[in-house]
């Protein structure tokens, strides 16, 4: 790097450092962290006009946050949430028509059209009243596209409204949808429940909130059944399964049900009831039913934990991939 030395008249390679500083505003000191060039022949500081910008750069930033004031970089971010050019938001807001501009070339704006700006940046209900109120103050064109990102905008807070209203279980769910072939209802009662008992024996924790019922034809999420019963024995088709991210499982969960979907997806809803009709958790609770007696008692989680942790210990699983053993012998045994 090289610039002028008044001190060496010369053209000289200089260095630079961070530096405290401060510059008083309007009353009010404000600091900051600048940058200094020095020459390397003198060692005096020297003018260069890149550090310069740096440091005004770097003051500006530092006022507007003592100040509280919005930023330029946020002012940019308002037209381009609302798709609106700096003329026209200027006179939407009934200032100067130069108004914007000037504040995104550096002037800083008054605390109260600062107000106003970053309500704008997070609040586009505030816009809307600020486009129909002041209509007659842009071209048609101008509200035209105005519209359309707010009812972009809309759409997006209402799929991400969606998303988080979405239970963990239907989260669970997607991603079985997603990764498993042909799912019929029944079989998807099971891949929910040999989900929920590994998980909680490899992960230390339930994977949702929901019990399981015994049902006939063995563990039963109420809900779910009610949700999926319409498709019979037939496959599911969910049609927002297209729309699943798979951050909506962690990645230990993520792991446990690509090994259940690998160790008990294989087979049928017929053959997965039939497995938990012989295991502990199904049986106790429905003690001394009928075959085909209906009930509605819970399964409780803590039968379910304790009988899947004594499976762990027998089939000595170390990792997730080691439930095929016992999914395995399950099979076997059914067809014994």
């Amino acid at each position: 790097m090289m610039a002028f030395c008044e001190h060496c008249h010369d053209t000289v390679n200089y260095d630079e450092k961070l530096v405290n500083k401060n510059k008083n505003i309007r009353g009010k000191e404000i600091k900051y962290l600048g940058k200094e060039a020095f020459c390397l022949e003198c060692r005096n500081e020297i003018f260069v006009s890149d550090i310069r910008d740096y440091n005004l750069i770097e003051l500006d930033k530092a006022f507007r946050e003592s100040e509280k004031l919005i930023s330029v970089e946020d002012i940019q971010k308002v037209l381009d949430k609302y798709k609106i050019k700096k003329r026209p938001l200027s006179l939407l807001l009934d200032w100067g028509e130069n108004t914007v501009s000037r504040y995104l070339n550096g002037d800083i704006p008054t605390k109260q059209y600062s107000e106003i700006l970053k309500r704008l940046l997070v609040d586009h209900e505030y816009f809307k009243e600020l486009l129909e109120q002041n209509i007659e103050n842009i071209t048609p064109l101008t509200y035209k596209k105005c519209r359309e990102a707010l009812e972009a905008i809309e759409t997006h807070d209402h799929l991400d409204n969606h998303k988080n209203k979405e239970t963990k279980i239907e989260k669970v769910i997607k991603y079985l949808l997603e990764e498993c072939a042909d799912i019929t209802p029944l079989a998807l009662q099971k891949l929910l429940y040999y989900s929920q008992a590994f998980n909680k024996v490899f992960n230390k924790e339930y994977l949702f909130k929901n019990d399981c019922e015994a049902w006939v034809h063995g563990p039963v999420y109420r809900d779910i059944y009610e949700k999926y019963k319409n498709y019979g024995f037939n496959p599911i088709e969910d049609k927002t399964k297209q729309s699943f991210l798979y951050n909506n499982v962690t990645e230990p969960e993520k792991e446990l049900l690509d090994s259940i979907i690998n160790n008990f997806g294989c087979y049928s809803g017929k053959i997965l009831e039939k497995m938990t009709h012989i295991e502990k958790p199904w049986l106790e609770t429905r003690r001394d039913l009928k075959d085909d007696e209906v009930c509605d008692y819970i399964i409780d989680k803590n039968l379910i934990d304790s009988y899947f942790k004594e499976i762990k210990n027998k089939y000595r699983m170390i990792n997730v991939s080691d439930i095929r053993d016992y999914s395995s012998d399950l099979f076997r045994k059914i067809n014994h």
